[in-house]
């Protein structure tokens, strides 16, 4: 080898690592007339790469086993003491609820039992535990908090991510009775929670009368459920009309992204485009079109707005693979639970065919590098914003903490993952000029540049 050659070799490989500034004494300059320049390896922050489904299993393992400890299955005290054992997180909240999701999609994408067998384990104790605390809050007047918001629900937050979940895991398990439980929930949803004057779920906090677009998921995925559960359509009819109404309100098509706060009596309302709320919006809507029939009237309609969202989210990604806090902000911070949810949002319309694979597989691959590195070897997982009420200040939302307690982070990063292997046996990502790209067949061309006729192209 000369050393001319030799050099380029060198820097080639080292060029990540920024070491390749100046070349060594006696040896030529690197040049374009030397060397092939694009072939340098870029410096990515986040590893840009192909993955494969053995690894992205062994992330979604480690947060399995985290969680298996972190949240346990035991009744603690006795009388009026009687509660749930604590553990890192509640069993029965709306973040759990998407986290149960995530593991039932875990299962379905790995083959990996103990996924579906965390979910109805836990799903099965609530069940059993329910009727005690019933009836220790007749006799004594006291109950756990977390069984109370099962029993009780008071809101949204209360009730609509748990009773999917609840739905989801009646299909795996038709031998556990989760009927009460379901039904309790969803008559809350239909006839207790406050309303506008149309019908749309509203709060009365902060202001009078407010939406919080967060409520899209707490209340609409439940109701389409219902539907595919039933068989109604009046449940399915609900869903559409409360998405119609929500978006006519928060959608900014200008932007094609959501506001997170919409106020009745105000005149102009809080435009912060906060990420975990959009995600919510679009989780909301992917859910709905998984079980609203394809005959139904008003799918196009909900598959328009999809899209539409879609590629208001793909024109925010960061370039490190992440989405910022406040989505049009790129000064807010980087977050991880906002990012999974559109990972995994945008892969499953990958994989169902309501997105193209060309256009957006990249995009929900780069996301997935970006949340996969926020995966301890704990199985924590890192970078998620705490719980975030309505404001109308930017203040509020850059300085919101971030915390591996924060329950949020979970479940959108074991959908994210599962639904990623998903995509990767449909699809064959490959790096073609530095730059992944995701083809229908596997390409098998040796060379860095290639056309898809397997021909190396300069």
């Amino acid at each position: 080898m000369n050393k001319i050659s030799f050099w380029t070799g060198a820097c080639l490989m080292s060029f990540a690592l920024g070491s390749c500034q100046q070349p060594p004494k006696g040896h030529p300059e690197l040049n374009d007339s030397n060397t092939a320049l694009h072939l340098l390896v870029p410096q990515h922050v986040i590893p840009y790469k192909e993955w494969n489904k053995e690894e992205i299993k062994a992330s979604l393992d480690q947060i399995l086993s985290y969680l298996e400890t972190a949240t346990p299955m035991r009744v603690a005290g006795s009388g009026r003491t009687t509660r749930l054992e604590h553990g890192d997180f509640r069993l029965a909240s709306y973040e759990w609820g998407v986290t149960y999701s995530g593991m039932l999609k875990a299962a379905q994408a790995t083959g990996d039992v103990r996924y579906i067998r965390y979910v109805t384990d836990r799903l099965s104790f609530l069940a059993r535990e329910a009727l005690r605390f019933e009836q220790l809050m007749k006799d004594q007047g006291v109950i756990d908090k977390q069984m109370k918001q099962l029993l009780h629900p008071e809101a949204l937050d209360d009730a609509g991510s748990m009773c999917a979940a609840f739905i989801k895991a009646r299909r795996l398990a038709p031998e556990v009775d989760f009927s009460s439980i379901i039904s309790n929930y969803i008559q809350f949803i239909e006839h207790k929670e406050h309303r506008l004057s149309d019908g749309t779920f509203a709060r009365m906090r902060p202001q009078a009368n407010t939406l919080w677009l967060d409520d899209m998921y707490m209340a609409i995925p439940a109701i389409a459920q219902m539907g595919s559960l039933t068989g109604e359509n009046r449940y399915f009819d609900e869903a559409v009309k409360q998405i119609r109404q929500f978006s006519n309100r928060m959608f900014v098509p200008e932007k094609k992204l959501y506001m997170h706060g919409w106020v009745e009596e105000a005149d102009t309302h809080p435009a912060f485009h906060w990420g975990r709320a959009n995600g919510w919006a679009l989780l909301t809507l992917t859910e709905v079109l998984d079980v609203l029939p394809a005959g139904h009237p008003d799918r196009n309609e909900v598959l328009q707005q999809y899209r539409e969202h879609v590629k208001g989210i793909a024109s925010c990604q960061s370039s490190e693979g992440f989405w910022h806090q406040l989505l049009d902000r790129n000064d807010s911070y980087l977050e991880t639970s906002a990012t999974a949810i559109f990972v995994y949002c945008i892969a499953h319309g990958i994989n169902q065919g309501w997105l193209n694979p060309i256009s957006y597989g990249p995009v929900a691959q780069l996301g997935w590098s970006a949340v996969a590195s926020c995966i301890s070897e704990k199985g924590q997982v890192k970078g998620t914003c705490v719980g975030t009420g309505m404001a109308f200040d930017p203040a509020y939302y850059y300085y919101r903490p971030v915390n591996v307690y924060a329950a949020h982070g979970y479940g959108p990063t074991l959908l994210a993952g599962s639904e990623i292997i998903m995509m990767l046996q449909n699809f064959y990502p490959r790096m073609n000029d530095s730059a992944v790209q995701y083809y229908r067949s596997q390409q098998k061309a040796a060379t860095p540049i290639f056309g898809v006729d397997g021909k190396e192209y300069r």
